[in-house]
């Protein structure tokens, strides 16, 4: 197998999953700060007070991931460590952190890929109506021109958004994710003002970026298949298809919402009341690269009572990871050669894969053959994908480090190096040493 020219074989985290400092050198309050502090909101009532303690630990992780082979390291900057509040002039501690992070890379020879929102608006703008106000997407601009005027000499690539499906729908109409709302009206504007926010930040960063900087956008992308061979099941996976993946593909690549899908959501929402002139031109900037995060495959079933989807999902198919996510390596392939074929002008870079599994410490190793296994016939599928000619540029595994998983909270452990969160001692597990010997033989092939 053929692998490109490095840096291709990357490691991935997200800032408030791993920084912790949430209060130090003058960062202000996000919406996971507000969030996960709700009583139940996250499992086991755990936040990301501390987390991983990244912030000061950064040395320590980078000097693992160059020991390990890591090529290209994509991290978050957190908004409200930049803007405190959302808006305003800069705030120079927290983006010296980023310098320094960037920098200490550089210096270990691992390219720094930078998303600039990974889930953590700060609060002061959810408190003047988030991503539902038109104006945050302004705000997020202004908050791209600032780090990249700080850091676009450092930084070899960015990503607006991580995974705005999450963002509109897990945070706003389903409830389970920040900052917990449950209205599907206003996850759909919400939709939309990310959208619009990439928009309007990719043109802030080419203002600013030294040229040819790749810009790019991450969404997470979920084949869709029908429960049964049944017609109306057969539908309900055209619904989640565009639910899932088209409502965001299409307006980034053809400058339009799917039209099923309007007609759909106008049924039981109405027409869209947050489409203005020119929006989707905006959306629909070029853009160097699509980030792909994938995990696993979708399976549903018609279920009209499930206003507005109109689809229930229906229980994966073993094996599972310990997520309850189904494995599916064949999809994920399947996948990328659909979106070579239909949205095939870029190229895409596999942002996010990887699996959560129960791991154990014994004799003081992790043996996680699981993860192994699942990494394995995942990069196969991207390698597969590749010989079947779809332009994929980079790989990163999630996640670097264990972990706050949101609100799963912290048992869930998708990292390849264990963190002891008593101690915050590092501890590389087996499929650390897996994924190094797999970039050795791609480099030496």
């Amino acid at each position: 197998m053929t692998w490109p020219a490095r840096p291709f074989f990357g490691v991935a985290t997200a800032a408030y999953q791993i920084e912790g400092a949430v209060a130090e050198d003058g960062r202000g309050e996000s919406i996971w700060d507000r969030f996960s502090h709700t009583p139940g909101a996250v499992a086991g009532g755990a936040t990301g007070d501390v987390a991983c303690d990244h912030y000061h630990r950064w040395r320590e992780d980078l000097d693992l991931m160059a020991a390990h082979g890591v090529e290209s390291y994509r991290f978050s900057i957190a908004w409200p460590r930049v803007q405190p509040t959302g808006r305003g002039a800069a705030n120079d501690a927290g983006l010296r952190w980023y310098r320094e992070l960037a920098e200490g890379l550089l210096e270990r020879g691992i390219e720094p890929v930078a998303t600039l929102y990974h889930w953590d608006l700060p609060q002061a703008l959810q408190d003047d109506g988030g991503w539902g106000a038109r104006d945050t997407t302004e705000r997020f601009a202004e908050y791209a021109a600032i780090a990249a005027e700080a850091l676009g000499d450092v930084v070899a690539a960015w990503i607006t958004h991580n995974e705005p499906n999450v963002v509109a729908f897990l945070g706003h109409a389903e409830g389970v994710m920040a900052p917990g709302l449950r209205d599907w009206a206003t996850a759909l504007r919400v939709s939309h003002h990310l959208l619009l926010s990439h928009g309007r930040a990719t043109q802030a960063l080419r203002a600013v970026l030294p040229a040819g900087t790749p810009v790019g956008i991450t969404l997470n992308l979920h084949p869709a298949y029908p429960a049964t061979e049944t017609d109306e099941d057969g539908a309900a996976a055209t619904l989640a298809d565009g639910h899932q993946n088209r409502w965001f593909l299409d307006p980034v690549f053809r400058g339009a919402y799917p039209a099923d899908m309007i007609e759909h959501y106008a049924r039981t929402l109405g027409p869209p009341d947050s489409i203005a002139d020119g929006d989707l031109a905006t959306i629909a900037q070029p853009i160097d690269f699509l980030g792909v995060n994938y995990y696993f495959p979708q399976r549903v079933a018609a279920d009209p009572s499930h206003v507005p989807l109109g689809f229930e999902r229906v229980e994966p198919r073993p094996p599972l990871t310990a997520m309850g996510w189904e494995q599916d390596a064949d999809a994920f392939r399947g996948l990328l050669e659909r979106l070579g074929r239909d949205y095939g002008d870029v190229p895409f870079w596999v942002t996010e894969n990887g699996a959560a599994v129960e791991d154990t410490v014994v004799d003081g190793a992790v043996d996680d053959p699981l993860r192994i296994a699942y990494l394995r016939d995942h990069l196969d599928a991207v390698g597969a994908a590749r010989a079947a000619g779809v332009d994929i540029r980079r790989y990163f595994v999630w996640s670097f480090l264990d972990n706050f998983e949101w609100a799963h909270g912290y048992r869930p452990r998708f990292g390849i190096v264990r963190v002891d969160y008593e101690t915050q001692g590092r501890l590389p597990k087996a499929s650390a040493a897996w994924y190094r010997d797999r970039i050795a033989e791609a480099r030496t092939a």
